[in-house]
C-alpha cells in the first residue's frame, strides 16, 4: 500500500461535483466514450469498467470521478488520477468531457480541484499524457501550471508528457 492519504473522492467546485462512480452512471459515460468516434461502448460493458474503477480506486487510494453539473445535475465527464502512463506515486490527471460542454472552463475547473485533492494526499508531482494534437486539452493542462516535459510517440502519435509540481 501507498505511503500517501487517500485522496477525497467528493469534491465541489462553485459550478461541478465530482463524486464517485454509481451504476447509474454507465449509460451517459457509455454516450461520453462514443464521441472518440471508436464506436460505443456497451452499457454492460461500462458497468464493468465502473466495477474495475471502484476496486481500483480501493487498492490506489486515488480515482477517477464523474462530474456533474451543480445547477443542472447532469453527468457531462470525469476527471481524477489514474496510474496510465506514469505511477501511484506520481499519477497522471485525466479528463474528458462532452463536447457539447466544451469551452466553458469546466475542465480547468474540474481538473484545479483534483490538483488540490492530489496535494491533499502528500504528492509533489503530477503528470499527463496528451496526444500532440489535442490543443484545448494542452491548454487546460498549461493555465492549471504544468510544463512540457518532453514527447513520446505511440501507435496513434506524437504523446506530449506534462508535469506539475505540487505545493
Amino acid at each position: 500500500m501507498s505511503s500517501y492519504k487517500t485522496m477525497p473522492f467528493h469534491l465541489e467546485t462553485e459550478r461541478l461535483i465530482l463524486r464517485p462512480w454509481a451504476e447509474s452512471d454507465a449509460a451517459e459515460f457509455s454516450s461520453l466514450l462514443s464521441e472518440r468516434g471508436n464506436g460505443t461502448p456497451t452499457v454492460e460493458h461500462i458497468r464493468t469498467s465502473i466495477a474495475e474503477f471502484l476496486t481500483e480506486t480501493v487498492a490506489t487510494g486515488i480515482a477517477l470521478l464523474p462530474i456533474q453539473r451543480r445547477t443542472e445535475g447532469d453527468f457531462i465527464g470525469y476527471c481524477g488520477l489514474i496510474i496510465g502512463r506514469s505511477t501511484l506515486e506520481e499519477p497522471e490527471i485525466a479528463y474528458e468531457l462532452f463536447q457539447r460542454v466544451h469551452g466553458r472552463g469546466y475542465a480547468t475547473e474540474a481538473a484545479g480541484a483534483v490538483l488540490d485533492a492530489a496535494a491533499a494526499t502528500g504528492r509533489r508531482r503530477l503528470w499527463s499524457t496528451v496526444g500532440a494534437w489535442n490543443t484545448p486539452s494542452l491548454r487546460v493542462l498549461e493555465k492549471l501550471g504544468f510544463e512540457r516535459d518532453h514527447v513520446s510517440t505511440d501507435d496513434k502519435g506524437e504523446i506530449v508528457w506534462l508535469r506539475r509540481e505540487l505545493p
